[in-house]
């Protein structure tokens, strides 16, 4: 049984992450995501709760193939610590799969075998360029799966992170 571990922050998990999962799902037997920040949200760059974010993914992974867990993962602001932390708050498992070279260097310095996967038309698919898009009022919607779409909608995502962008 070869288990993977994937994280991000998911300001909304959208069609690159999903690009990369599919790509994990043939590599590994099952799929331990993490959804990182957890404590945070409503803010410009973190709008979405980590339920919600959960629920996102959740509703995406229907057709991947391979048995996913996702879990919440608060952050505790010391770098040479949050390994230990990630791996209390997750089922075990055997590679990392991370592009963001800290994560990389914490999880390698650890002994954890890491892959860093290819991104996805990464300058469109990325959060930033999302909730960018969000505000100014632009198609956004085939950026991500359906299912967070849906999600979107029914959290009223886009009015809650233009209201928090505004100024006084």
């Amino acid at each position: 049984m070869k288990r993977g571990f994937y994280v991000g922050r998911f300001q909304p998990y959208h069609n690159g992450h999903q690009t990369v999962l599919k790509h994990i799902a043939g590599k590994v037997d099952e799929i331990i995501i993490g959804v990182g920040s957890a404590q945070l949200s409503h803010q410009v760059d973190n709008p979405f709760t980590a339920g919600e974010r959960v629920l996102m993914i959740t509703r995406s992974l229907h057709d991947l193939g391979c048995p996913c867990y996702v879990i919440p993962i608060e952050d505790i602001q010391r770098n040479a610590l949050w390994v230990a932390h990630v791996r209390s708050m997750a089922p075990p498992f055997d590679i990392c799969y991370s592009s963001n070279p800290l994560v990389v260097q914490l999880f390698r310095d650890a002994g954890i075998k890491v892959q860093s996967p290819a991104m996805y038309e990464r300058d469109l698919l990325s959060g930033t360029e999302i909730r960018n898009r969000m505000l100014a009022g632009k198609s956004w919607e085939k950026l991500v799966p359906p299912e967070v779409v849906q999600v979107i909608k029914e959290i009223d995502g886009v009015k809650r992170l233009r209201q928090i962008a505004r100024e006084d």
